[in-house]
């Protein structure tokens, strides 16, 4: 088995380039997008229902959501990162939504750092998920490590997140992703918790979300293209020309969120599935869920509100309420199950 190539101070550093990247560099899909715009909504001009009863309550996971939203991982490891995952916790407690975490490999190798991702004392109740690389269980890490970052946020479920082409451009990217499944489907079995497969902005197609479902992966976040490139990113962060010209050739690289959402839908019908990847505001989630998903993840729209303010966090967390309450409306819709079986969402090219 191969030794870990980063020390802990690298990974906290990676950490704390990582965001002042997203935040101040152009690191967006150019050319890709998320594929929700090849889809419109059928306007209702009499909707029959009053506004104020449209609930957009549902469950995922076996817990009671307050809106399909979850608030995607990002973040963790540093002062910075802490101030913005306490944000962001607060504001899903209160509007009882799903969060995840960043990476917490980095509270593994440096335990000091642990408690910038303990978030569960701002929100006890909330759907909340831990979060480790895939390939880090090609890296001396196994069941212990996945127990306990587990264990310091009191998650409900593992994300194991998948990013073969941001390993390869990362600087001492962990690039054996040699038989991982196996080693999953082991994961799968001794975990107390559910696990989730996660792509970070590539995408999952359904070939391999058939693969990950019959290892005991129990949900799927697609993450698809069309919103941040981590290609980009790790090209911001280059340390030779190699490094930067993979970043640039490799920008627009991946499936499409929508692609992604309808091809695993129709082979996994029942599978918990999370629509992530480029969405910006409630008419993309409600295109994502009009298409199959279960929940929708949001992270550069967070992670900007959250590096704001507190009540940037909750303005933003209002408006995407507004936003899914009002496809509802103009659908004739008054909750999310009639939206999906209401056939009001057109492919129009």
């Amino acid at each position: 088995m191969n030794s870990q190539t980063s020390t802990p101070a690298a990974t906290q550093s990676r950490k704390a380039d990582h965001i002042r990247i997203c935040l101040e560099e152009d690191v967006q899909f150019h050319q890709t997008t998320n594929g929700l715009e090849h889809y419109r909504f059928t306007h209702c001009c009499l909707p029959e229902i009053n506004i104020d009863e449209i609930d957009i309550r549902t469950q995922f996971l076996g817990k009671q959501l307050g809106a399909p939203l979850l608030i995607s991982s990002m973040t963790g490891g540093t002062e910075q990162a802490g101030v913005i995952n306490c944000r962001l916790a607060e504001v899903a407690q209160h509007y009882k939504l799903a969060m995840g975490v960043g990476s917490q490999r980095v509270a593994v190798e440096k335990p000091q750092v642990a408690e910038s991702f303990a978030v569960r004392k701002y929100a006890p109740d909330i759907l909340l998920f831990a979060n480790l690389g895939a390939v880090q269980l090609n890296y001396n890490y196994g069941l212990d490590e996945c127990l306990k970052i587990i264990d310091i946020l009191s998650a409900d479920a593992l994300i194991l997140h998948i990013n073969p082409l941001q390993e390869c451009i990362q600087p001492r990217g962990d690039k054996n992703f040699k038989e991982l499944i196996d080693k999953i489907n082991k994961l799968c079995i001794k975990l107390p918790v559910p696990v989730i497969a996660k792509e970070v902005g590539n995408g999952i197609s359904d070939r391999m979300a058939q693969k990950l479902i019959a290892a005991g992966v129990k949900a799927i976040d697609v993450a698809g293209a069309g919103g941040t490139s981590w290609a980009k990113v790790e090209s911001e962060r280059a340390e030779n020309a190699l490094q930067r010209r993979l970043g640039s050739t490799f920008a627009d690289w991946g499936l499409p969120t929508a692609e992604c959402i309808t091809s695993i839908r129709a082979i996994a019908p029942h599978v918990p599935l999370i629509a992530s990847g480029g969405l910006r505001h409630g008419l993309d989630v409600a295109k994502a869920l009009a298409l199959g998903a279960d929940i929708a993840g949001l992270a550069m729209p967070f992670l900007q509100a959250a590096a704001a303010s507190d009540v940037a966090v909750r303005e933003l967390a209002e408006v995407l309420i507004a936003e899914m309450t009002t496809v509802l409306f103009c659908t004739g819709n008054a909750t999310l199950d009639e939206l999906r079986c209401s056939e009001s969402l057109q492919r129009i090219k």
